[in-house]
């Protein structure tokens, strides 16, 4: 089963709509979400107000990944963030895990993208 990393027809839009601009939307979104992937690490050392911290920074993730045509990173954040909504914790080490991995991806694929404007 193939799976669908990033939806370049978003990436399209994106470009005509940033123009000039469109390098930095990428390197903007890289950046944050490496900030983001460090949130939802935080929270799971934090157990005390972790679900709370959990749920935003998924949100988050999930709310930029969709924005920038990360579909599957997106869908693994919103999994993440239905989860903690639901109060369910366990397991969530493995779902932060399959996100960081699927970030690794889409990183890889949005720095080939960036690439095309150096």
């Amino acid at each position: 089963m193939a799976v669908n990393h990033v939806d370049y027809g978003v990436l399209s839009n994106l470009q005509d709509v940033m123009e000039g601009e469109y390098p930095t939307l990428i390197d903007t979104f890289l950046s944050d979400s490496e900030q983001l992937l460090e949130q939802l690490h935080h929270a799971l050392l934090t157990e005390a107000s972790s679900l709370d911290e959990l749920t935003m920074a998924a949100h988050s993730f999930k709310g930029s990944s969709g924005n920038m045509g990360a579909v599957r990173l997106s869908e693994l954040c919103g999994q993440l963030e239905e989860r903690t909504q639901r109060r369910e914790l366990s397991g969530a080490e493995g779902w932060v895990h399959d996100i960081e991995r699927e970030f690794a991806e889409v990183r890889h694929l949005f720095s080939i993208e960036r690439q095309r404007f150096n």
